[in-house]
């Protein structure tokens, strides 16, 4: 029996279209060629931040960061930016008592323009704001400690196998795995996936009758 639900942010939360677009502003590059690398490196397994060294070699990301946020040219979020079944969704499992986290890899300051939009959630925490980010278990220690549920009670639901799915599973939790962004549709279907995830979805809607049964 599931008690509380914890959701990754990107790309099962929020869309990372504006994410990347800006970006490529920032950089003064067309879109789609640094969405194609960000393409290049999930195929590859790495980490995202490799598509930004591929665009500028030598980038510093995080003085970059910085200097985004000095131009006021920073991280935004909006209710355009939230995948269009999360508010039902999430409200119905709220409705339905269960206890509703969302906790991902982001910024401090992604945690509360994400606290801003009144989603239906118990709790929003970042990596940012714990200081630990997926996939290091000591992010899915805080994910337990957060759920106030033990760990085979307690849904982690992610897109990205390799920081959502399978950390989640070595700790114990129960875990989907979203068929959503360009992880979640490319690993979907692997054996590792298969394997790991409780189970697999292609909407956060499929949720309630899911665990219900």
């Amino acid at each position: 029996m599931i008690e509380t639900i914890v959701f990754d942010v990107g790309e099962t939360i929020t869309r990372d279209d504006r994410y990347w677009k800006s970006w490529a502003d920032w950089l003064d590059m067309p879109p789609h060629t640094l969405s194609a690398l960000v393409g290049a490196v999930v195929a590859l397994g790495r980490d995202n931040a490799e598509a930004l060294r591929l665009a500028r070699p030598g980038i510093d990301v995080a003085a970059e960061y910085r200097a985004r946020e000095a131009a006021g040219r920073g991280e935004h979020l909006d209710e355009t930016d939230i995948y269009p079944d999360v508010r039902g969704a999430l409200a119905a499992l709220q409705h339905a008592g269960l206890r509703i986290v969302i906790a991902g890899n982001q910024t401090v300051r992604a945690g509360q323009l994400l606290r801003s939009l009144c989603l239906p959630a118990d709790e929003i925490m970042t990596s940012g704001d714990w200081g630990v980010a997926k996939p290091q278990q000591e992010f899915f220690v805080r994910v337990r400690e957060i759920s106030q549920a033990p760990a085979n009670r307690t849904l982690y639901v992610g897109d990205h196998p390799a920081n959502d799915i399978f950390p989640a599973k070595a700790a114990g939790l129960r875990t989907a795995h979203l068929r959503r962004g360009p992880w979640g549709h490319l690993w979907a279907d692997t054996p590792e996936v298969v394997e790991a995830a409780d189970w697999r979805i292609n909407d956060l809607t499929e949720l309630a009758s899911l665990i219900a049964g």
